[in-house]
């Protein structure tokens, strides 16, 4: 079997998924080959009754979300065994995908949070070991006003910011291997500029093909460094109360998507600019927008005195 997932892996490194992508498969893949529960697992172990009951399990102790991506996960790998004619069919027909509940986006909540945001961290605070607002602040921005994923910074590198001034863009790799082409304003390419600027100081004059985000000792920025990055950001700006759990960079993404929606964007130019698969998740930032616009009328004092007469 780990032969197998090894083979379905590497073809599917092909199509160039980030490497938590590639990691998230395996761990999928084999936590559920470990439920099932014999040593060693053969695909003669992987019926419909065996897979059924390995994901009732799992069920048990994951969020719906998790168990959702497993299924996708698992659906794929017999996919592949199937066109190498490794086995006739597809067994995961006869397993239930757990339905996820309605996606909904979760923006930093508070009008201003985002400036405040920009605000707190473009300041130098000496408290910090080595500080470093240019770096922090681009970080910031390139979620803020480009939407860009934790995956998609991380695999950022310093060529990919390109174009002529007041035409540049940032080429991203999307995630499911679908690149994407974000147009920057001046503002944002000002800040990057300035970013790279104090990194030439820091470390000399770097490659093209070098990480564009880097940690204070020049190393590429990894996937925990800049969740920390961004978390000691909210804290700093003293905003953690506005930061909806569980979201901490995504909710920079979602902020992005909502003044777009917000400011006039229709569902289609948001699945563009953010990459997403579908355009069902584009149409709830719309939505969101919405709700939150009905919210605001429902508090207006005129409304309530209305209920009197």
């Amino acid at each position: 079997m780990l032969g197998l997932v090894d083979e379905f892996l590497a073809a599917r490194a092909t199509r160039k998924p980030s490497v938590h992508t590639l990691q998230a498969y395996r761990r999928d893949l084999v936590l559920i080959v470990e439920l099932i529960g014999t040593d060693p697992v053969t695909l003669g172990d992987l019926s419909p009754r065996s897979l059924r009951a390995a994901f009732a399990r799992f069920a048990a102790e994951r969020a719906p979300a998790s168990v959702s991506r497993a299924w996708s996960s698992w659906n794929a790998f017999f996919t592949f065994l199937v066109t190498e004619q490794v086995l006739p069919g597809n067994p995961m027909s006869a397993i239930d995908k757990p339905r996820m509940p309605a996606y909904s986006p979760k923006p930093l909540r508070g009008e201003d949070t985002p400036e405040r945001l920009l605000s707190a961290v473009s300041q130098r605070d000496e408290r910090q070991r080595d500080p470093w607002p240019e770096r922090d602040l681009a970080v910031l921005a390139l979620a803020l006003c480009a939407g860009l994923r934790l995956s998609e910074m991380l695999a950022l590198r310093s060529g990919d910011v390109l174009g002529r001034p007041g035409e540049r863009r940032v080429e991203v790799a999307g995630k499911g291997g679908r690149p994407r082409t974000v147009p920057i304003e001046p503002e944002l390419d000002t800040l990057i500029e300035r970013y790279q600027d104090s990194r030439r100081v820091r470390f000399g004059r770097g490659d093209p093909r070098d990480a564009l985000l880097v940690d204070r000792a020049g190393a590429p920025l990894q996937r925990g460094g800049l969740q920390y990055l961004v978390e000691s950001c909210y804290r700093r700006a003293g905003i953690t109360d506005r930061v909806p759990r569980g979201a901490q960079l995504h909710a920079l993404r979602h902020t992005f998507a909502t003044r777009l929606a917000e400011d006039g964007a229709n569902a289609s130019e948001i699945m563009r600019l953010l990459g997403h698969a579908s355009l069902t998740t584009s149409q709830g930032y719309i939505e969101v927008t919405a709700e939150q616009q009905r919210a605001a009328v429902r508090a207006n004092r005129t409304n309530r005195a209305l209920r009197g007469l």
